[in-house]
């Protein structure tokens, strides 16, 4: 690649409400086909959407969205490809220039973060099954790309919202790398995707045949904070042997915790006459789960709430789903299995500012402040909206923030939390969070992140605790620049919602430390990491669908990776390949030379100018200087490369400068037209060589009519060699002659040589080892020009070298005659 260029998603999905964009993930996946049941009449087509076909050339990619709203049932996603791997060519291929398809929620995948590993990287075809549910925000899984693959996901499989999917061909830390050239190969992929829901809130499923249960709430306000009781409707809810009652509950704000119990289990009336009485043998499991249907076999937690109540600390915010069901039910009983029994929910949610369970611990909401630079949208920072602290800066003073009741009494025990909560807008879900703490002493905080909820010890998404202990690893979690003093990490690409963070921190052993210490934090959006490490430029992408922005590096000629940090070629070796690439344009002094001493003044020209101008084209290629613009120099040189190899051939015709110019008129036009429209595709290659052959050919036919006109070839002669056999043989052996001795064929077959050569170095060229290959090539090329050139031989004609004195007797002889008759014969 040049430039990056801004990469578009592939086609425009159309609804009445949204615009959907199509997430490839990994849960019941089919690459053949899939059985398609009957639908139920309470779901209906959100939308459809048919993208064409697109090409990925080496080391691009795509990144796609789709937008799942809270009432849909399944999607289905149709990927074609000409990707052909099997099962042993995925095991030995390269993993680096691999095609792959990546999948996670939120936020895009990111498969090269850590530069060294391909985390989340399996080697088998997508399957079904084969890919993991739980988890996708925070991680991410890869397979290889596939020629066909079909998808089928449900809302039993998925939750709502913003699912991405990346397609990569190619990952690694030179994906993101200032390529020079971009040989490789690349594929090409077409598909279609379909989102269909339920037509009520109320109804669920794959089929849209399961109903949803909704429960009635009251806020109540105790010593611990507000407490949100929520029932079931009416006063007791029945469930048959094997089946199971659904329930949802929307959580809107950060919650200490929800507590879910039953009440008045017991059999029906019918199963109380037949003696059956033991109601707390009953087991009442309890399944739930976050953003999807839960059930005995996918869910986040779990209980018999006959016997205790399910307890869930810190839960995420958006909407819950409860499966409750009977087992062992008819060992119990005789005849009809009825379990009523009564549901309750309890919600306790702290006072404003506070958190905790026992709410005596500090929370703030952060106040989002955008930073001053319109071309770098959703960057902004944040600070506590607090009187204890005032700051204009992205930086604010901890210690007057911090929490000081402790969780008891002990040594051990003398710490405390204080949490900040940050809503990262939706759209901002292509750029990184970065925290930062800066003291003027030792830092004994540790800082926990969680998505959706307060994170805890044994409860968080990222965490730092010290240089040892940390998550750095995590495939989005990237650490730069921590010591004692200071400790700085981003969360990479992350996905948009409330964020917690929360800072362990010491409180009465630790009253005199903040008294002496000076800690600032700051938390704040940035595009790209460290600014591309300043060794690259951050490129900014809004998807076709205006919903989201994602941003990566663009780096330079010597670095790569996903923040530029990774020094792909060194200093020393930057200023080699400069000089290579540059210099070996030098060659061109050998053909130039020739033509000029031949006064060959066209071709001088031509192997001149495309000598500089290739020249100055690597000299701006490789970020040393740029005459002009890039585009320019680039069109200048392989304009001339081409005009300079099509004038090689021409030359070796001995033609009039008519027929030269008009030859190169022609090959100018042409040759222009290719160097304008992808100039480096490899079949210029062949082009210019069959437009060069043509020259020659129609050279050849030129000089062959001239030489026959010139000594009066009649028809009448032309029978006569046709239909005499020696006159033919005759003719042929003066041919024969003439083109051997019109070339020196030893430089001949230099000159093949050296184009053979050439077109090695071409086909050898690679990200890798282009300033080589190529600099081979200018040198090949340049040389084989020059030995074709110097293998002509000027002025023979029929085998016989030129000879000065006749033709000057011959010309005084015709001047002598010009007063004669036109019949006159001159001897």
């Amino acid at each position: 690649m040049e430039k990056k260029t801004i990469y578009s998603i592939l086609g425009v999905l159309y609804s009445n409400k949204f615009y959907f964009f199509i997430f490839v993930g990994s849960f019941v996946i089919c690459c053949c086909s899939y059985e398609v049941h009957a639908a139920s009449t309470e779901s209906f087509t959100l939308s459809s959407f048919t993208y064409g076909r697109t090409v990925l050339k080496p080391y691009d990619w795509r990144y796609i969205r789709v937008d799942l709203p809270a009432w849909f049932s399944s999607v289905t996603v149709s990927l074609e490809s000409d990707v052909d791997l099997d099962k042993s060519r995925i095991t030995m291929a390269d993993k680096s220039s691999l095609p792959m398809i990546c999948a996670r929620e939120g936020s895009p995948p990111l498969p090269d973060t850590h530069n060294t590993s391909f985390t989340g990287l399996v080697l088998a075809p997508i399957s079904n099954g084969s890919l993991a549910i739980e988890g996708l925000q925070f991680s991410e899984k890869c397979y290889p790309m596939q020629k066909n693959i079909l998808i089928k996901l449900t809302n039993e499989q998925i939750s709502p919202g913003a699912w991405y999917f990346g397609l990569f061909n190619g990952i690694g830390s030179m994906r993101t790398q200032s390529k020079m050239i971009n040989r490789g190969s690349g594929y090409s992929f077409s598909g279609n995707v379909t989102v269909e829901g339920c037509m009520s809130p109320s109804i669920s499923g794959q089929f849209c045949n399961e109903t949803i249960d909704h429960l009635s709430c009251v806020d109540q306000n105790s010593t611990q904070g507000i407490v949100t009781s929520c029932k079931n409707d009416g006063e007791r809810s029945c469930i048959h042997q094997n089946e199971s009652k659904l329930y949802s509950l929307d959580i809107l704000g950060v919650t200490e915790e929800i507590t879910i119990s039953a009440t008045n289990v017991i059999f029906n009336q019918s199963q109380r006459s037949n003696g059956a009485n033991n109601d707390s043998n009953i087991i009442l499991m309890c399944y739930a789960r976050h953003g999807s249907i839960s059930s005995p076999s996918t869910h986040d937690y779990s209980g018999n709430i006959n016997n205790a109540p399910l307890v869930i600390r810190s839960p995420k915010v958006g909407q819950w789903y409860i499966t409750v069901t009977t087992l062992n039910v008819s060992k119990e009983i005789a005849g009809s299995t009825d379990v009523c029994y009564s549901l309750e929910w309890k919600l306790l949610q702290c006072p404003i500012n506070k958190a905790g369970l026992n709410c005596t611990w500090e929370r703030y909401t952060l106040q989002t402040i955008m930073r001053k630079n319109p071309s770098v949208p959703f960057e902004s920072y944040y600070l506590p909206a607090s009187d204890k602290v005032a700051s204009n800066s992205p930086n604010f003073p901890l210690e007057p923030l911090l929490s000081n009741m402790s969780l008891g009494q002990s040594q051990s025990q003398h710490f405390a939390w204080t949490y900040f909560l940050v809503d990262i807008p939706s759209g901002a879900s292509g750029g990184s969070i970065h925290i930062r703490l800066n003291s003027d002493k030792k830092i004994n905080h540790e800082i926990y992140a969680s998505y959706g909820g307060l994170p805890f010890e044994d409860k968080w998404d990222y965490f730092y605790a010290n240089s040892t202990s940390n998550s750095n690893g995590s495939m989005f979690f990237k650490l730069y620049d921590s010591d004692e003093k200071t400790i700085s990490f981003y969360i990479v690409y992350v996905r948009g919602g409330t964020w917690s963070f929360g800072v362990k921190h010491l409180t009465s052993l630790g009253n005199d430390l903040k008294s002496q210490s000076q800690t600032t934090m700051s938390i704040s959006i940035e595009r790209c990491p460290r600014r591309c490490s300043s060794h690259g430029t951050c490129q900014n992408i809004v998807e076709m669908s205006g919903l989201s922005l994602y941003s990566y590096c663009w780096c330079d000629r010597t670095h790569g990776g996903f923040d530029c940090s990774v020094e792909i070629v060194s200093h020393q070796g930057h200023i080699w390949q400069s000089v290579s690439l540059i210099a070996s344009n030098a060659a061109f002094v050998f053909p130039a030379y020739w033509a000029l001493r031949q006064k060959a003044f066209a071709e001088w020209v031509i192997y001149t100018s495309s000598g500089i101008s290739s020249g100055l084209y690597h000299a701006c290629d490789v970020g040393t200087w740029c005459a002009l613009s890039f585009r320019v120099l680039q069109f200048m040189d392989f304009w001339l490369s081409f005009m300079a190899v099509v004038s090689t051939f021409v030359y070796l015709a001995d033609i009039d400068e008519g027929s030269k110019r008009t030859i190169h008129t022609v090959v100018a036009i042409l040759t222009a037209l290719m160097a304008e429209n992808g100039p480096t595709r490899s079949s210029n290659i062949v082009l210019v060589i069959a437009i060069g052959a043509a020259g020659l050919l129609i050279g050849f036919l030129i000089e062959f009519f001239r030489h026959y006109r010139r000594f009066s070839f009649s028809a009448e002669l032309l029978l006569n060699m046709l239909h005499r056999w020696q006159t033919v043989k005759e003719w042929f052996r003066n041919l024969i002659k003439t083109i051997l001795k019109r070339f020196r064929w030893f430089f001949v077959v230099a000159g093949f040589g050296a184009l053979a050569m050439a077109a090695i170095s071409w086909n050898l060229e690679s990200t890798e080892s282009y300033w080589f290959w190529h600099s081979m090539w200018h040198v090949s090329i340049y040389t084989s020009s020059f030995f074709f050139i110097f293998s002509k031989v000027n002025g023979v004609v029929n085998g016989e070298p030129p000879n000065t004195n006749y033709e000057l007797t011959r010309q005084d002889s015709l001047s002598r005659g010009q007063d004669r008759p036109e019949n006159g014969r001159v001897s």
